[in-house]
């Protein structure tokens, strides 16, 4: 029996309405409608965020941890995603942001763009290949590995096998805090992540291949921006808290992470319907000559995430100034990568293909329940209302066979049978 999915974006009934906002933007079909209320579909869901989005009655929302329950740890090191930077006007230094983080009360801080920086070289090295699946696609957004896992099992090859900066960042964190502070177990340390999106969050809390998380808890960048803005000083200590450079904040926003490669043969694109097109055509083979696909979710990239404050457009022209005062990297000598290896433990297991739109297990029976599916989709209208409280006249036929829906919840079916009635009626009165 398969693991169950443990997501961050949840429905509030009390907030729902049961309008139709989410059900017609939901870009993977995973919300229906019923009793007047909205219900996701936890199998379907990716945690793209976008009924979080569209919802104007703000029921949709992310679940995160609380900055207070850094308290259950003697030793805490605070993660910040690059796409932090851009939140804040006027940032000319890095390390106002970090030492806000330990001004509110973290032991030590390790930047997720150093890890980052990491990826790009050992992505460099695993490109150099020539017995791999091209194009290969960037494992960095979770939406985009589980979108593939669930819809796309011919491309689940093409997925980067290493470990996203994340998961880096944070087994270098836990070392480095072990190392210094020997008196503490690893129990005692909490790796805690500043995340930009709901997407990560689910992510974290599932673990990777099969095992748990380092990261002990994750904070929403939108919770924490104010507490920093408190405590943001702009005085700073003689001895710089940042060790990362133009690369590593450059995964923040769409193409910098392909561009890191320094590779020409590149593809880009961001926000969720975009991103879904880019994977059609892939798995149609439209991109023989690429070699790398970098595909974000959230408009703008990781800058754009749900749980992040500025507008993205805004926290990407940020970046780019700030970059100006940053050197190429300090992680990874991009010189000197040609003919290295990829370490063992920057490694991750590849992605299995987990269909939810299955029929049946039985073949015969599956193809039967695609013929009615295919029988009751002509019946309908096909103009996609959205009144039966399915997204599409083809997600509804196929909710009716799946027993989950009646086709009388079709109101232009139901207003036909009331014509009908009618007319025969008034034909019995005559």
């Amino acid at each position: 029996m398969a693991k169950e999915y443990r997501h961050s974006v949840s429905l509030d009934r009390d907030r729902c309405k049961g309008c139709t906002h989410c059900l017609r933007r939901c870009p993977v079909e995973a919300i229906r409608i019923h009793d007047g209320k909205a219900r996701i579909n936890s199998n379907r869901c990716i945690d793209c965020g976008v009924c979080i989005d569209v919802c104007p009655h703000k029921a949709k929302k992310a679940t995160s941890d609380k900055l207070a329950d850094i308290k259950r740890f003697k030793y805490t090191v605070a993660l910040p995603a690059p796409s932090l930077y851009g939140q804040f006007d006027n940032l000319d230094d890095i390390d106002y942001v970090l030492q806000g983080l330990l001004d509110l009360g973290f032991d030590d801080v390790y930047e997720v763009s150093r890890a980052a920086e990491v990826v790009s070289g050992l992505t460099r090295i695993y490109l150099s290949r020539d017995d791999i699946e091209k194009p290969v696609i960037s494992s960095a957004c979770p939406v985009i590995v589980r979108l593939i896992s669930l819809r796309y099992p011919y491309l689940c090859e093409n997925i980067l096998p290493i470990q996203p900066p994340v998961d880096i960042a944070a087994h270098r964190a836990r070392e480095r805090a072990l190392e210094k502070h020997p008196e503490l177990t690893s129990e005692d340390i909490g790796i805690v992540f500043i995340s930009p999106c709901p997407a990560k969050v689910s992510y974290i809390k599932n673990g990777s291949d099969g095992k748990k998380s380092d990261i002990d808890l994750v904070l929403s960048m939108s919770d924490i921006y104010f507490d920093l803005l408190d405590v943001m000083k702009m005085e700073l200590s003689s001895e710089p808290i940042s060790h990362t450079g133009m690369i590593g904040v450059s995964w923040a926003s769409t193409g910098g992470e392909a561009s890191a490669l320094f590779n020409d043969k590149y593809l880009a694109a961001d926000g969720i319907e975009n991103v879904i097109r880019v994977l059609e055509q892939i798995d149609n083979g439209n991109f023989p000559y690429l070699e790398f696909i970098e595909l974000n979710a959230c408009n703008g990239g990781c800058v754009g995430g749900m749980m992040t404050v500025e507008n993205p457009y805004i926290a990407k022209a940020r970046l780019q100034t700030l970059k100006r005062y940053l050197p190429v990297s300090e992680n990874w000598d991009f010189r000197d990568d040609s003919n290295a290896e990829i370490p063992e433990k920057y490694l991750s297991g590849p992605v299995e293909y987990a269909p939810v739109s299955a029929l049946s297990s039985n073949m015969s029976e599956a193809m039967a329940k695609m013929s009615r599916i295919q029988e009751i989709h002509k019946m309908l209208p096909d103009i996609d209302c959205g009144f039966c409280g399915s997204p599409t006249c083809y997600c509804f036929a196929e909710d009716v066979v799946k027993g989950s829906a009646d086709i009388s919840e079709c109101i232009f079916m139901l207003r036909e049978k009331m014509q009908k009635a009618a007319k025969e009626e008034q034909h019995e009165d005559q």
